[in-house]
């Protein structure tokens, strides 16, 4: 739960953290809009515009002075997702003609013997995932293990299907692509609220949604309420780490038992969870209402944000980004 950074703030003096933060909500929407604009394909002018903006976002977080182990923790969530569908695009991947085949053809028995022994890996590694440090590294060896008895068991062992796995080189590259792109996107969310206050981000959401004001949308509470969420994204996952570490104590184990005991534990952890939040939320609405908070009223604001020259520049370089990626798709 510790690897999640959404809502937490790295408190640094950098060009980052003293941008504008209205700005840098656009330059995050013009860089992440130029992500998806570059096609999924294994030419070169887009491998290499992706990897450009890849070293660009790789800039940004030496520059902003955010420990690099604190931006790359936030990849640990999704790694075992990034991995199975970086394995189901290279096997699965319906290429072209003028694909090349980097692996020659891997024949593949699945026979009753393998689905024992995969089975049996499954379990084995569930029992003893929990002793291992680097869990990831110990995940593909299980992958790999997977392969190897389907490929290395013979047919004549129960058959029930023979397939192969064939690897080619447009598969592999549209497959690191796809990855590539998750994690430059989740470099750039993980940058914006590490660098980024909680009260300067509600500011730059309330003045970029400030026309929506015409047609009577209420933007301070949607604003307030994003804001909010944000916030109190690592302060649950705290209390909901204490209660887990507190529960365990007591001889209450989350990796064990049936799924009837897992669901029983499960409940309650989620019931002092919710009690927290709720209580939480009466605290927080008491402060606010103490201090004069009315919904829809005209605050005023201690720090006033004015347009600097890091602002403008930070704006109209990555606007030029998008553009250029987008005319450069458009020509190609």
């Amino acid at each position: 739960m510790n690897n999640i950074v959404i809502g937490q703030y790295v408190p640094r003096d950098s060009w980052l953290h003293r941008l504008d933060p209205r700005y840098k909500l656009l330059a995050l929407i013009f860089m992440l809009a130029s992500l998806f604009v570059i096609p999924i394909k294994t030419e070169w002018p887009y491998l290499a515009t992706l990897g450009a903006l890849t070293l660009i976002n790789l800039l940004l977080i030496v520059t902003s002075k955010v420990p690099i182990m604190k931006v790359i923790s936030g990849f640990r969530p999704v790694m075992f997702l990034l991995t199975f569908t970086f394995i189901i695009q290279i096997f699965y991947y319906q290429v072209g003609p003028n694909a090349t085949l980097v692996v020659p053809e891997i024949p593949l028995h699945f026979t009753w013997a393998s689905l024992g022994a995969m089975i049996l890996i499954l379990v084995i590694y569930l029992l003893t995932k929990k002793y291992i440090k680097f869990k990831f590294i110990y995940f593909l060896i299980m992958v790999f293990g997977l392969f190897a008895v389907q490929h290395y068991m013979p047919e004549s062992w129960g058959l029930i299907a023979n397939y192969k796995a064939e690897l080619y080189d447009e598969s592999l590259i549209r497959s690191g692509f796809l990855v590539l792109r998750i994690l430059n996107v989740i470099i750039l969310t993980s940058l914006l609220t590490l660098t980024t206050m909680t009260t300067d981000l509600n500011y730059g959401i309330e003045s970029l949604l400030k026309p929506l004001k015409v047609i009577k949308f209420p933007v301070d509470t949607l604003a307030m309420m994003l804001s909010l969420t944000l916030r109190y994204i690592p302060t649950l996952l705290e209390e909901t780490n204490k209660i887990m570490k507190a529960q365990a104590s007591r001889g209450v184990d989350f990796n064990e038992g049936k799924l009837k005991d897992k669901i029983m534990q499960m409940v309650s952890l989620l019931v002092p969870v919710f009690i927290i939040s709720f209580k939480r939320a009466e605290d927080l609405s008491n402060a606010m209402e103490a201090r004069g908070y009315v919904i829809g009223a005209k605050r005023t604001k201690i720090n006033e944000y004015k347009t600097k020259a890091p602002d403008i520049i930070s704006l109209i370089i990555t606007a030029l980004i998008l553009a250029l990626i987008i005319v450069g798709r458009i020509l190609l």
